[in-house]
């Protein structure tokens, strides 16, 4: 398991058993670490194309929830990098859900 960690850490059984722990419990922690590193990611990347179309994150996402749009954070991001024209759609509509509920 020790397999590719340098000097006496991958054959001297003591330090081996040591090392074998410490990056299995890194890799624990940071698995789920991972998961809101991209959530925060997507975040951005949302906000940053909103911000364009003249809308915070924010608001955003208010709409979409008001107007009843059931997408996920993932799902926006990758729209909103591949496809602006799609992403401008959906600003579009949570403008709208925010107008018609608020009125």
């Amino acid at each position: 398991m020790t397999k590719g960690h340098r000097g006496g850490r991958n054959n001297l059984f003591k330090k081996a058993k040591e090392s074998f722990l410490s990056a299995f419990s890194h890799a624990y922690r940071h698995r789920r670490e991972r998961k809101g590193d991209m959530r925060r990611l997507w975040i951005t990347r949302i906000n940053a194309a909103a911000r364009e179309c003249g809308m915070s994150y924010n608001e955003f996402i208010n709409g979409l929830n008001k107007a009843s749009v059931l997408v996920d954070r993932k799902i926006l991001a990758d729209i909103a990098v591949r496809d602006s024209g799609a992403f401008a759609n959906l600003v579009d509509i949570a403008k709208e859900g925010a107008v018609v509920t608020t009125a």
